[in-house]
């Protein structure tokens, strides 16, 4: 079975709920109905993939969402500013309405001392410190990917500057967005939600219900397969990959009907399995990510 806008109802009704999320955004911007919020993205820990993948965003593109959706404060990789200019520009909300999106974990090891994220009037500041004060006077923090959702790849073992999730260092309630990188979707559809509606419905982990609800092996292309108990021996078969490692059973998102790279495709088509990025606990719970000889 191939999921594909023709074919797949669901496919249809997980697209329409971004686009009439972010289309009625666009209608009542321009109307004046819904307000621009400030919007913070502090990279910490972590290797920038998901503000990398939040520019490679399509329908809406990264444009839209940072002249339309939001005025767009700072953000480590993309910011004109430097020095002190810069960490004095990223703490200009404080006071004001904002909302603050994290990727990366929070290096908590000797104060934070191991992730410095610029210098303020001669004093350094850690990512720790940027999130434990930026986090406490935000209207919303979005927890963006692995990282910052449960520690992901800079809490692997054996985690030498002792790196933990967003939510660890705060006292309030963290919307998660687990995904090695996030799909851009995930992140703009839940700030849709939250300026049409407010904090989208969540999960026991606090992940949107609408990209967190059902496992990838429940809406496998390749399901038929492994109901007929045909699995694949190596990596290139065209079968169920669940015996040499895929971790789509234990993964809840929508990778089989969303797509990656403006919906062209994802892992399992191009004969990868999944290796369960969007579940807490990668990489760690998730390796290894290709076994052979299970039976």
């Amino acid at each position: 079975m191939i999921y594909s806008e023709n074919k797949c109802p669901e496919y249809n009704n997980r697209m329409k709920t971004i686009s009439t999320l972010v289309n009625r955004v666009k209608s009542e911007a321009a109307i004046g109905t819904i307000k621009k919020r400030n919007l913070v993205w502090l990279e910490t820990n972590g290797c920038s993939g998901n503000i990398i993948s939040l520019l490679d965003g399509a329908d809406p593109d990264f444009q839209f969402l940072i002249t339309q959706m939001t005025y767009f404060i700072y953000n480590n990789s993309l910011s004109t500013a430097q020095g002190n200019q810069a960490i004095k520009q990223l703490f200009s909300v404080l006071g004001q309405d904002y909302i603050l999106a994290v990727e990366g974990a929070i290096s908590t090891k000797d104060n934070g001392a191991y992730n410095i994220i610029g210098r303020l009037n001669g004093k350094l500041i850690t990512g720790l410190d940027a999130v434990k004060t930026l986090g406490e006077g935000a209207a919303y923090v979005i927890a963006v990917g692995a990282c910052a959702s449960h520690g992901g790849v800079s809490a692997a073992r054996p985690n030498p500057t002792e790196c933990v999730s967003v939510e660890s260092v705060l006292n309030r309630k963290v919307i998660n967005l687990p995904g090695c990188p996030c799909h851009p979707d995930w992140f703009t559809g839940t700030l849709a939600h939250i300026l049409l509606y407010g904090e989208p419905p969540l999960d026991s982990r606090n992940r949107p219900l609408m990209f967190y609800n059902i496992t990838i092996h429940d809406r496998c292309e390749r399901r038929s397969y492994f109901d007929q108990g045909i699995f694949a021996e190596k990596l290139g078969d065209k079968t169920c990959m669940f015996k040499i490692g895929c971790r789509g059973p234990i993964t809840r998102i929508d990778c089989p009907v969303r797509q990656w790279n403006e919906r062209v495709s994802w892992p399992v088509e191009n004969d990868s399995p999944c290796i369960g990025c969007a579940q807490f606990g990668f990489p760690d719970a998730m390796e290894p990510f290709i076994s052979y000889g299970i039976t």
